[in-house]
């Protein structure tokens, strides 16, 4: 495996901005710049210690598979900051979602703050505390609750998804501790998770068809991640990443690609496994037209791994049929 040395930290300039969603080993910069027709979004997974429920959230300046924000483009108004939201989902036996859009009116943010509508993320340079109050779909009702994420290391160095140089992802802590509590519903756990961020300069669909991402818990303590696109123009190789207890990362090579049983939106999913070995389907945990969350029980690296795993289908979120499902999950706030 290949040794990845990070001397400064990466950031991505275009028209004299500079966008820094993260700083390598410092964490988080929620005042980071957003460009028009772009994206930015910071994202927290967790699995419970005892394999039972687990949870989502995610950040978002410019909603990235969002109806209103690709009306708004289409009309000519392309302000990311028109269109936040914390999306939640919650799995097991308290299960919940929730993604409430707001406008620029609902955002206030500085280097370590982000606050949209009720709810806000904290960092407070070693940890990041999400306070959550929300409204579910399509049943409402109240979430409320707080979620800490607490690194086993900071990792943060940006990755180039895309040929173009327009997509970037950083894992900010590869693997964390993480601990829940809600009031509504009434839940309390804690596990093992994850923090990145996510950033680009244009609409995702623009650049991808799909992509599949992975993350893996190793014995060692460390995380293998898997990030696999499918390109509009141009083709990048699966990236693999190895990170050990410390958050320093190897590229490894990615193994072979193994397919994995359609959801029942027929979406397709996928990942890639140690050669002869296998990967299944231990529980799907969203399946929506385009989007689709696991948990696997897989090979990588020479050892057996439960891995958290999402596919993407950007044609499909494109698709006029699709657009006109997303505001029965995706509302929008227009006070």
């Amino acid at each position: 495996m290949q040794s990845i040395h990070v001397q400064q930290p990466t950031s991505l300039f275009t028209d004299n901005v500079s966008i820094h969603a993260c700083a390598p080993g410092a964490g988080p910069c929620f005042d980071a710049a957003v460009m028009p027709e772009g994206y930015l979004w910071w994202y927290v997974d967790a699995l419970s210690d005892d394999g039972q429920p687990g949870m989502r959230v995610k950040a978002q300046g410019g909603s990235s598979v969002n109806r209103y924000y690709a009306k708004a483009r289409r009309r000519g108004n392309s302000d990311p900051l028109e269109h936040n939201s914390l999306n939640v989902a919650l799995y097991g036996a308290c299960k919940r979602w929730s993604m409430t859009e707001r406008g620029r009116s609902a955002l206030q943010r500085d280097a370590s703050r982000l606050e949209i509508g009720p709810s806000s993320l904290y960092w407070d340079g070693d940890s990041l505390t999400i306070q959550i109050e929300e409204v579910t779909v399509p049943l409402p009702s109240r979430l409320r609750g707080t979620v800490r994420v607490y690194p086993q290391a900071l990792a943060g160095h940006p990755y180039q998804l895309d040929q173009a140089g327009r997509h970037y992802w950083a894992p900010i802590a590869p693997r964390a501790h993480v601990e829940v509590a809600f009031d509504r519903p009434a839940l309390r756990w804690s596990g093992s998770g994850y923090l990145d961020s996510n950033w680009g300069i244009e609409p995702l669909e623009k650049a991808f068809h799909r992509w599949e991402w992975s993350r893996a818990m190793l014995k060692d303590g460390g995380a293998a991640i898997l990030y696999d696109v499918t390109q509009r123009e141009g083709h990048r190789p699966p990236l693999g990443l190895r990170f050990n207890p410390n958050g320093e990362a190897e590229y490894f090579e990615a193994p072979p690609h193994v397919t994995l049983p359609k959801t029942g939106w027929l979406m397709r999913r996928g990942t890639r496994v140690d050669p002869n070995e296998t990967a299944r389907v231990a529980e799907t945990l969203e399946d929506t037209p385009f989007y689709t969350r696991s948990v696997l029980e897989t090979h990588l690296l020479g050892e057996p791994v439960t891995a958290v795993h999402e596919s993407v289908c950007l044609d499909r979120f494109s698709a006029r049929w699709v657009q006109r499902l997303l505001p029965f999950r995706i509302p929008r706030a227009f006070s």
